[in-house]
């Protein structure tokens, strides 16, 4: 553990005035607080926070950030109040204490929306003060450094999960490549053990076998770099993590033979001119290969990352990545927020710079989102890494995930321009508005003040803020049309036992059904969460039962489009978009899951076949638009199944076929058929349909796969 003096020296040396009894007072404070108790690995509690300070010592974070993590666990896990802490230490102490302390106690809550709240407080806290951030992400390191002491495995796999989905991803967002890189790994290791093993090991066979060939591309750069008038640049070669190369095998669906950038060699020069004299060295001695050149000096990414990145056939012919930058932007690049934000900072608050859009974002959709979970939801969407950059007329550039629309454009400029999106252009030609936007284009969005949105943008947008206003505006439209909808249902009711509706009458027994409005009363009538025999009961005591036949014939003349369908009389439907009782099929060409997009086609005698946007088989229907349906699916599919089918290459030797059974099973896939279609000496050729819950899940199953050294290829497969 590391001793008093040991933090109180490793502060001063990147900062000389920091407040030394401050920090001593702290470290004895909380390890008194703390006293015998014990972490689940058996260490004395009051490690994990010595542990946090230090972590964040080495970002030179100020006095208070380092204090903030000495004390973040007194508050919850000991009886220290917050006014204890302002007392002891000052005001602006306990506001990071608050904003770190994990949030918790939710008794009676699921997992999912314990997350979610805890989520919702942190956001709000860290836009407050960004140190928050920094503390809880060296917390959650050390926490994940010593997952393997928690018992559940449920509980580490939650955890795990929890990390990659959220605390990686906001440390990607902030820059902070390294520690976003340790959580992955961390997180990797828990979740697909056998994966990560495999690539380790694939890793370790590659850097013995080709340290020479690195060493000799590192001095042949020199050498070429010195010859153009670069002789003080540095080369040096850095490895992927495993989690990033099985990232990148399920993104760019290849196997591990075929990545070109387990390698990747980096040039660090002295200034941006530089940077483009190098780059011009590279392109002139090697062929570049298409498409694998970017430019984040002159775009650089939302989280303030700057390089040049190149690919080329380079010496021995062999793909080689190269990135180019200077000392500052490899500082920014590594450490991100806190290389350029440290112990000299006086303002910590989230200001109107770019690197903070996406957190001013993320309280937008705060504010718009109707539950937790659908908050969580579309804040995961608004984290995805991202990979496009568009202009607007003015020239401004906007950075979005990819398969992003001009949909998602609008709503980036201002949620007033989304709302009253009609149209837009790309690059000059006015184009469908779910087209997806690709680097470089310049877009502009066509509005009208009559133009409201369509439900139907939630099924293409991707971005979480997009998603997040549509939503909003769907809910008060569907509870515009369930008002009007309950108004109806009474009037009607009413107007059958002999009495007039007022909504004045209501207004007295509002109370009796826990509603604050008639309209909260009315709306959830018309969803027919309240019978309107309740509301007659209450309001005027008529007890006896209502024709079924009146009720029928008012729901069958107010249907409102946002009711929840049935499909067969078999629950709810699958898909939305159908009409209630149409049958429906899924298309066995390209059998579609939860996370594809879907079109469905309208077949004679058939109902409707479901089928991948992406399906060869929709060619036969081009000349018929008419029998095309816009569809999506319903969001809450958890217990559906649905069948995913794979084909893979994989080596003929003994175990081969009991390896990809046992990924398959230990992703909890369901093999549903099994298959050899084609055998040689050396290779199987197979095809396999797996019960899945969704696209993800399939993804997950392809990408361990392709972890194994057996596995030659493997793919999703369409007839």
């Amino acid at each position: 553990m590391i001793r008093q003096y040991e933090l109180v020296e490793k502060i001063k040396s990147y900062d000389p005035n920091a407040d030394e009894d401050l920090i001593n007072r702290a470290y004895v404070f909380a390890m008194q607080a703390h006293g015998s108790q014990k972490r689940a690995s058996g260490d004395p509690y009051f490690s994990h926070p010595v542990e946090v300070a230090y972590k964040l010592t080495q970002y030179r974070l100020d006095a208070s950030s380092i204090v903030t993590a000495l004390l973040h666990d007194t508050v919850e896990d000991t009886d220290v109040t917050l006014d204890e802490i302002e007392a002891q230490f000052g005001k602006e102490i306990r506001g990071l204490v608050d904003g770190v302390t994990k949030l918790s106690r939710l008794e009676g809550k699921s997992e999912n929306l314990k997350q979610a709240e805890n989520f919702r407080k942190l956001l709000i806290a860290m836009s407050e003060d960004i140190r928050v951030l920094l503390v809880k992400l060296a917390d959650r390191l050390h926490n994940m450094e010593t997952l393997k002491f928690v018992k559940s495995p449920e509980k580490r796999q939650r955890i795990a999960r929890e990390t990659v989905e959220i605390y990686a991803a906001l440390a990607e967002r902030i820059g902070m490549r390294n520690l976003k890189e340790e959580l992955q790994d961390l997180a990797f290791a828990e979740l697909y053990p056998e994966a990560r093993d495999s690539i380790v090991t694939r890793l370790n066979f590659l850097r013995e076998q080709g340290e020479a060939e690195v060493e000799k591309t590192v001095k042949v750069l020199k050498e070429k770099l010195a010859e153009a008038g670069l002789p003080d640049a540095k080369v040096d070669g850095r490895e992927k993590k495993p989690f990033s190369i099985w990232k990148k095998m399920e993104d760019k669906n290849t196997n591990f033979e075929q990545l070109s950038d387990i390698i990747a060699f980096r040039i660090t020069v002295d200034d941006i001119t530089q940077c483009y004299q190098a780059l011009g060295v590279i392109h002139a001695n090697w062929h570049t290969i298409p498409g694998r050149f970017k430019d984040y000096i002159s775009t650089p990414k939302s989280n303030g990352y700057q390089s040049l990145h190149t690919a080329v056939l380079g010496p021995g012919q062999q793909r080689v990545e190269v990135q180019i930058r200077t000392q500052e932007m490899h500082e920014i690049a590594e450490y991100g927020l806190a290389a350029h934000w440290s112990y000299k900072q006086k303002e910590h608050s989230v200001k109107d710079g770019k690197q903070f859009r996406w957190m001013r974002e993320l309280l937008e959709i705060l504010e718009k989102s109707e539950s937790p979970e659908e908050f969580l939801e579309d804040t995961k969407l608004e984290m995805y890494h991202d990979q496009v950059f568009c202009f607007s007329p003015k020239g401004d550039i906007l950075a979005f995930p990819r398969g992003a629309t001009p949909v998602d454009f609008a709503y980036a400029v201002h949620s007033g321009v989304g709302d009253t999106c009609v149209g837009a252009k790309i690059n000059g030609r006015i184009v469908p508005l779910r087209t997806k936007l690709k680097n470089g284009d310049q877009v502009e969005i066509i509005t009208s003040k009559t133009q409201t949105p369509s439900p139907s943008w939630e099924r293409f947008v991707v971005t979480g803020k997009a998603r997040a206003e549509i939503r909003k505006h769907v809910r008060t439209q569907q509870r515009n049309e369930y008002v009007n909808l309950g108004r109806a249902v009474l009037l009607k009711t009413f107007k059958q036992e002999g009495e007039e509706f007022n909504e004045k009458m209501i207004e007295p027994h509002l109370p009796a059904f826990n509603k604050k409005t008639v309209e909260d009363l009315l709306a959830e009538v018309g969803e027919g969460l309240i019978s309107r025999q309740q509301v007659t009961e209450i309001v005027i005591g008529q007890k006896k039962p209502v024709s079924p036949t009146g009720m029928t014939s008012v729901l069958s003349t107010l249907s409102s489009p946002f009711r929840k369908k049935k499909a067969n009389g078999a629950g709810p439907m699958p898909i939305k978009g159908l009409i209630p009782g149409m049958a429906i099929h899924f298309g066995g060409c390209c059998h579609p899951i939860p996370g594809d997009r879907i079109v469905g086609i309208v077949t004679t005698g058939k109902g409707v076949t479901i089928h991948t946007m992406d399906c060869e088989t929709l060619e036969n229907y081009t000349d018929a638009p008419e029998r095309w349906i816009d569809v999506a699916w319903e969001r809450d599919q958890a217990d559906v199944k649905h069948i995913g089918r794979l084909r893979a290459h994989i080596s003929h030797e003994p175990a081969a076929l009991a390896t990809v059974t046992n990924v398959i099973a230990k992703e909890m896939g369901n093999i549903n058929n099994f298959k050899i279609i084609n055998r040689s000496t050396d290779f199987f050729e197979i095809l396999v349909d797996i019960e899945v819950q969704d696209l993800k899940h399939l993804n997950n199953i392809i990408a361990n796969l392709r972890s194994k050294e057996v596995v030659q290829s493997v793919e999703r497969y369409q007839t």
